[in-house]
């Protein structure tokens, strides 16, 4: 077996590396890690940063979505509070926002991205 040609991998560390700022609906929402560019920001496979005391905004979901929190807390507008540890699925439709108190670090799988700009 031939090893695997650098154009065919991308390596990333989720606590050294640069995330790409996003806004929603021209409001800053966070930060996202993606590796595949192929895909549009927010589709996909990516890891997504929230500072402490941050909110997202209400979105509606463009497909499914399922996270898991890696550290820190994210409490939705619901009262639902999730952990490190925690994996959640997430209907496509599903409205909805969350909060975190201390800041999270969250791997997401998502079919489509709700508004997150192109790249």
């Amino acid at each position: 077996m031939d090893p695997i040609d650098k154009s065919n991998r991308r390596v990333a560390n989720i606590f050294t590396s640069k995330f790409t700022p996003i806004q929603t609906d021209g409001v800053p929402d966070g930060d996202v890690l993606q590796l595949n560019d192929a895909r549009p920001l927010g589709a996909g496979f990516y890891v997504y940063r929230m500072a402490p005391g941050h909110t997202t905004v209400a979105h509606k979901h463009k497909g499914d979505e399922e996270f898991l929190i890696i550290e820190g807390d994210l409490t939705d507008n619901d009262g639902t509070e999730y952990g490190p540890g925690d994996l959640v699925w997430l209907k496509d439709g599903t409205e909805h926002h969350s909060t975190t108190r201390d800041g999270c670090l969250i791997a997401v799988f998502a079919d489509m991205p709700d508004d997150f700009p192109a790249r």
